[in-house]
Order: structure tokens, then sequence, then C-alpha cells
């Protein structure tokens, strides 16, 4: 299980043991870079052990707590501060307290307790597998499966997840018996019974607040000051990423006000209109921080086997081989990397956020027979009204159901026949979700979490975490401190769209301290044109879907449909047919796993 963590902890092993118990840690070294901060990590007596990935930011202080309780310190690294807090708050207090992005698992031999906790937001990865008496977990399914506790049994909803997004989110994995720690959460097990509690939930909108806008954008510049001067404890060198936009603008600004010896990188694929590199470039001169651009290689080959080796389950997010590529470039020079990752979320900087604040508003003054009226005179509207605007009608009367139903995802394997015999009539659960005039009224609430239980913590973080640890680096992302989420959500979203404008508060901010062009920038991101290539560079790629594929022997295409998926693949092949690229050399990987473990055997 160690040796498939070896490249997310390059810089160190240890083991310890109980009776019937086992812990193993790779570790990538940050904080304290003596063997002083080696896990896993045992109490005086070695009775209590942890192991644990993350960074706690705030642990100084909490050090300083516990010195004053009496407890005397043995290394200067954040896993210590976690032990000695267990040991004088207990899993519960403890918890409470932190202030980072963790997962960690706490074994009290007294009490034969295992606790599994998980951060606020979901950042750093934690899953498990039980069965009667036993239980194993890992930062990755690969260490899982090195258990041999994971069976090959492919979770169907799993797989509908796939189809339907690019990834499986948090609520299942692609294996059945495997179970990820939800955010938030402590998983307690104890003589094989499992219970699991919540320990943070973020507070919803504050209708009674009054805050003004300039207010938020004071609080909110201070706090993100706060939060980036937090993320530049390490002992090792750290970086930056820079896009052309106001997230990661926003932080490098921070980083040059907080005159941190820090340089900044850029993923470039240039002659591609998604290339961010010359704005970067401007933003960075203003800044007076130093700056690179990292181009893409795509002249070499398709990078989709780094792509099945750097993350657990099938991931098919494009803008992972920009992490990838900037990762295995930067870590020569660098172990920890800032990005402007999760400004777009709780601060609403996504249109469609934008569009269900509107319809929610639309909603809570439309009568209550109006969804039964749009349903008669909708199909007048077909072909008469842009699909947008039906769109918007749609779940201005329906709520999160009808919102979920305009995803074309797995609808495109329904549509062009695609499907095999193991799907065939199934649908994903989000788009069997009755509309509602209710969720309609709360829609702009219902979508944010949704988004935050599918995209957020099944795409966006595992992209970052995956991509960078497999290079062993540590990435640290301002806008993803809980306590400026909590500001943020408490600030109406009156406030937040501003003007009318998509994450008001942070473009305002920008404006000040970027300049206009940066705030008034379209937003982009991070951006590979992975489709593009696919029919281009990368066309060999498309051979993966040629012939007798796993795809089609395992029941999840129907035999003979892909050779017409590809020949519609010309200019730019359709984000599904990356997706079905990506799944099969995944599935392909594990199969010669399997096939290796059992001739080892």
């Amino acid at each position: 299980m160690t040796e498939a963590l070896a490249r997310r902890g390059p810089d160190g092993e240890g083991f310890a043991a109980w009776p019937g118990v086992a812990f193993g840690h790779r570790r990538l070294a940050i904080i304290d870079l003596s063997d002083a901060g080696r896990q896993p990590m045992l109490s005086a007596d070695g009775k209590i052990g942890l192991v644990f990935n993350g960074c706690i930011y705030n642990f100084l202080d909490l050090r300083k707590d516990l010195e004053a309780e009496g407890y005397r310190f043995q290394s200067r690294c954040d896993t210590e501060v976690l032990l000695a807090g267990y040991q004088k708050w207990g899993i519960d207090r403890l918890t409470a307290r932190l202030r980072g992005m963790f997962a960690f698992a706490i074994w009290d031999e007294a009490q034969r307790r295992l606790f599994l906790v998980r951060d606020r937001l979901g950042v750093k990865p934690l899953l498990y597998v039980a069965s009667g008496r036993k239980i194993a977990f890992a930062s990755t399914l690969q260490s899982l499966r090195a258990a041999s506790l994971v069976g090959d049994q492919i979770d169907t909803q799993a797989m509908m997840e796939y189809l339907e997004f690019g990834f499986v989110t948090d609520r299942h994995a692609i294996y059945g018996e495997v179970r990820k720690v939800p955010r938030a959460t402590i998983v307690e097990w104890h003589e094989g019974q499992i219970s699991q509690r919540e320990f943070w939930q973020l507070p919803r909108e504050d209708s009674n607040s009054r805050i003004s806008f300039e207010e938020a954008v004071e609080q909110t510049e201070q706090r993100l000051i706060e939060c980036v001067r937090l993320r530049l404890i390490a002992d090792v060198p750290i970086a930056a990423l820079l896009s052309g936009g106001i997230d990661s603008g926003l932080v490098c600004w921070a980083l040059a006000q907080l005159n941190a010896n820090v340089k900044a990188y850029t993923v470039s694929a240039p002659n591609d209109p998604s290339d961010e590199t010359e704005a970067a470039r401007a933003t960075a001169r203003k800044l007076g921080i130093p700056h690179e651009a990292i181009t893409v290689n795509r002249s070499q080959g398709d990078p989709i086997d780094e792509l099945v080796d750097a993350f657990s389950e099938p991931f098919a997010c494009q803008s992972a081989l920009g992490i990838l590529q900037l990762s295995r470039t930067i870590k020569p020079v660098a172990t920890v990397l800032l990005t402007g990752d999760g400004g777009d979320d709780v601060f609403l900087g996504y249109p469609f956020f934008y569009n269900c604040w509107l319809a929610q508003k639309l909603a809570r003054r439309l009568p209550t027979f109006a969804p039964a009226g749009w349903s008669l005179v909708r199909p007048l509207f077909l072909g008469r009204v842009p699909r947008r605007a039906r769109n918007f009608l749609d779940y201005t009367v329906g709520g999160l159901g009808a919102y979920n139903r305009v995803r074309f995802g797995f609808q495109y394997f329904e549509q062009h026949g695609l499907l095999g015999e193991r799907l065939r009539g199934l649908r994903p659960a989000q788009r069997s979700m009755p509309a509602s005039m209710s969720s309609a009224q709360d829609l702009l609430q219902e979508v944010f979490e949704y988004n935050c239980a599918t995209h957020f913590t099944g795409e966006f973080m595992p992209k970052v975490d995956g991509g960078s640890m497999y290079y062993g680096m540590e990435a640290r992302a301002p806008f993803l401190d809980h306590s400026l989420w909590e500001l943020a959500a408490s600030i109406p979203p009156s406030v937040r769209f501003h003007g009318g404008a998509l994450k008001a508060v942070l473009r305002e901010i920008a404006r000040r301290r970027l300049g206009p062009e940066v705030a008034d920038r379209p937003k982009q991101g991070f951006q590979v044109p992975a489709e593009k290539w696919l029919a281009g560079e990368w066309q060999s790629s498309l051979e993966t879907l040629q012939g007798d594929t796993l795809l089609e022997q395992d029941g999840w295409i129907r035999k003979g449909s892909l050779r017409a998926a590809i020949g519609r693949a010309v200019v730019a092949a359709p984000n599904q047919v990356w997706y079905l690229v990506v799944l099969e050399r995944w599935l392909q990987k594990q199969r010669s796993a399997t096939l290796a473990a059992k001739q080892s055997s």
C-alpha cells in the first residue's frame, strides 16, 4: 500500500503496528524536514498513532495553546500538534479547532478505535473499504487495491456518473466496495462498527445581513491577505500559479503585499484562443513578481497514460493535463504551489449561479399554477424560442430537478445509441429528480450545494491534489480557507452579484489592485483543448477506441457503435468521446494490474 503512494510521498516511509492493526505512511516533507516529523507519529506511550496528509495552517497558534497546558513538543511540525491536540481535546474538539486542508487517521489502542477525518471542503482525499471486522484506508484507490480488499466489480452508478460528468463524485467510487470519507466528516470505526458525523457546515445566507458592498470588499481583501500569509508556512521553496484572470491574480497580489519571495508560473497553449500567457505576463509585470510561462508539449504524443496514472478513478478533466505538466516542470525548484482555486464557487463566479439567482427571483413572484401553465404552452415554444431561454423557464418553475436535466452528458450516449447492455435503460439519479416549484424558489442555494457535492469535490479538488501530488508537490489554495468561505456565505447574493457582475466582490478588489483590464477580462482559467487536439496532434489516441475495446467487451458501450462516434470527431472531438478515450485507457490499465497481481501470486 505504501509503495502505491510513493509518488505522493517521496521523502520518507514509516510503519507502526499494534495487535491486529498496522499503519503505513509516505511522507512529503514540507514543515520540519528532520526525522522528528516522520510518520506514523506515536504518543509517548505508543498507544496512539497518527498518519496525516495536508497542512494545518494555524498549527502554531494551537501549539501555543498546548504548550500553555504543559505539553512539550519534540518537533516543529503540524503533525505533532494534531497528535497532542487529540490527547488533550479529543477528536471532536480538536477537529473543530483546525484550519487547513487535511486527511488524517488516528488509532487509539486503549479504546481500539480508528478515526478517519477529512477537511471541511474536501481538499484532501480519503477512501476506505470495510468488510466484517476489517478496514483499510488510504489516500488513493491504487493503495487500497494493493491491500487486496477491493475486487474488480465496477459500480454501475459510478460509471453513469463518469459518463455524465467525466469524473466520479464523492457519493460513489468506481469500485463498489470503496467508500469516500465525505468532506467535513469524522468516520469512527470500533470492532467492525462504523459511524460518521459532520463537524462543520457552511452557513446559509443570512437574510438579515445589512453588509454593504464596500464593507464586503474591505473584509474580503483583509481576509484574503491573511489566508495567503498562512499558506506561506513551509521549510521548502514555494511557487504560485498565475492565469490572466482574477483569482490567481489576487493571490499573487497578496504575495506581493506580503513581500513573499515566490515565482509565478502560467500554463501556455500557444496559438489557441484559450491561451492566457500574455495576460498573465502583464499581471506579473504590474505586480513586479518573477514569472515564467510553461508550454504544454503536445508534440510528443498524448499524455493520457500520465492522466490515468495520476488519478485513482477514471478522470477526464482536461485542465488536469496542465496541472500535471506544470507540477512536473516546477518540482525541481519548488515543493509548494499556491493556486487561485475556489474563488468562483462561494463568491459566485460562474454564469449558471447568476442565471439561477435570476430564476429564483422570478420563481418567487410566479403564481402557484405557473408550472402547470408552462407545461401546457412549452411545446409551442419548441423551435421558436432559443434553447437557453426554454431551459431558463424550465428551472424557473422546476427547480433543481429541471436544472439537472439540461446538462448534455449521459444523454449524448443515449441519443447516439452508444450504451451497452449494462447501462441501456438506466439513467443517472440526478436526471430523475422531480421538478419542484419550492426548489425553484431556493434555486441558487440548491444549485450551489449540488455543485459542491458534484463538480467541486469530484472534479476541482481531485484535479489539483492529484495532479500536484503525483509529482510530490503540495498545492495550497487561499480561497479554500473555510473562514473565507464563511465570510463569503454571509454576504447576500445581491452583494456578491453587485451591479449584475459575477463574483463582484473579488472583481472589485481586482479592479482596485490589478486594474480594469484584469477585472473586466472574461473568465477562462487554465484550459487544455483536448477535444481539438484529439482531432489533430493526438488523433492516434482515438485508436484506443478502435477494434475490440474493453468498453464493448464489458458491456458499457454497444458493440460496433464507436466507429460512428469517432467519425464525428473530425474538427473537434466532443467531450464525451474524450471521456471514452480516457475511460478505455483506464480500464486497460486496471486489467493489466489485475493480471500482473494474479501472476505474481
